[in-house]
C-alpha cells in the first residue's frame, strides 16, 4: 500500500546532497526506519531513511542526487505542494540503547547519518559514546553542529581540509572510537566502509551480534 506525501521544501547542502522535506500528516515512524519514494513515473522507487525526529511536524529524507539515478534527481526538482508517492514506514534498523543499555556507537559515512540524525532529534537523552562521520566534501556534513553539542563527534572530510575535521577517510579514526565486547556498533553508509570496520571489530573481539550493519550505498548502485 503507498501514500502521497506533500512536499514541503528542499535544501541542498553540498554538491548533489539535498534534503527534502514533507508534510508529515498522520505518518508514524521508529528512528531506522525507510520509506520508498517513488519516481515521476509512479512504479520505480528507492528506499530512503528518515533523517527527523518523531516529534516532528516534518518528515524528511538526506538524498544523494545521482544524474543517472532513476528516482533522487526527480525528488531532487521537487517544489513545495508537489506530491510524491511513497510506502508506509518499515525496517528493521534500530540505531541506540538496547534493552540492557548497553553503550553503542555511531559510525556513518554520507547520507548514511540519516538515521541517526532521527535517533539524535527523537532521544536527545540517550546519546552515543561517539560518531564518527565521513563525508567528501565539508560542506556535504548534515547536523554536524547539532550531534557536536550531544555526543562526542569525529568528523572526516576526504576530498579536502577542513578546520576541526580529520583529513582523510572516517575508517583513519578507529584507533578513536571506544572499543569493547560490550559495546553496540551501528554503520550505516558505504559498503566498503562497513566491511572494513565490520572486520576491524571482530578483530578486537567484539561479538558479530553487536555490529548492526545498513548499506545505503555501494559503487554501482544508482538512485
Amino acid at each position: 500500500m503507498s501514500d502521497q506525501l506533500t512536499v514541503a521544501g528542499v535544501r541542498w547542502h553540498g554538491d548533489g546532497i539535498f534534503e527534502i522535506s514533507f508534510e508529515r500528516g498522520a505518518l508514524e515512524f521508529t528512528p531506522g526506519d525507510c520509506v520508498a519514494l517513488f519516481g515521476e513515473d509512479g512504479s520505480c522507487s528507492r528506499p530512503y531513511s528518515v533523517a527527523s525526529g518523531t516529534g516532528e511536524d516534518e518528515v524528511r529524507f538526506v538524498i544523494r542526487r545521482m544524474s543517472d539515478g532513476e528516482v533522487s534527481p526527480y525528488l531532487a526538482s521537487r517544489s513545495p505542494g508537489d506530491q510524491v508517492k511513497a510506502s508506509p514506514p518499515f525496517g528493521w534498523f534500530r540505531p541506540g540503547p538496547n534493552d540492557q543499555n548497553a553503550p553503542f556507537v555511531f559510525v556513518a559515512t554520507g547520507t548514511g547519518i540519516s538515521p541517526f540524525l532521527s535517533h539524535f532529534l527523537s532521544r536527545p537523552e540517550t546519546p552515543p559514546a561517539m560518531c564518527l562521520y565521513g563525508v567528501r566534501r565539508g560542506r556535504d556534513a548534515v547536523g554536524v553542529p547539532m550531534i557536536g553539542s550531544r555526543c562526542n563527534l569525529k568528523l572526516a572530510v576526504s576530498g579536502e581540509a577542513c578546520p576541526g575535521a580529520h583529513h582523510g577517510r572516517v575508517t583513519d579514526l578507529l584507533d578513536d572510537m571506544p572499543c569493547s565486547p560490550d559495546h553496540h556498533y551501528f554503520l550505516c553508509g558505504l559498503d566498503a566502509m562497513i566491511d572494513e570496520i565490520s572486520a576491524w571489530l571482530e578483530n578486537q573481539d567484539v561479538p558479530i551480534m553487536h555490529i548492526h550493519r545498513e548499506c545505503f550505498f555501494n559503487v554501482t548502485q544508482s538512485h
